[in-house]
């Protein structure tokens, strides 16, 4: 009984959340790029990776350090 109602919760999870995207908009990839040098090419490139992202391409994210 257990092990019926974990997987129906596990398949009701997963049917939920297939369709949501949380790419990012166009408003929100130039308030990301505002504080970068190249602000062109930051725009370029992330609407590129957003772009294969909605194509299931796989994309490569780079991790910026926390300043304190």
């Amino acid at each position: 009984m257990k092990l019926v109602l974990n997987f129906s919760m596990f398949l009701l999870a997963f049917f939920s959340l297939i369709n949501e995207s949380f790419s990012l908009t166009d408003y929100k990839i130039k308030r990301i790029c505002e504080k970068e040098k190249r602000v062109y090419l930051c725009i370029k490139n992330l609407k590129e990776k957003r772009s294969d992202l909605q194509k299931g391409k796989l994309i490569e994210i780079p991790v910026k350090p926390h300043k304190r």
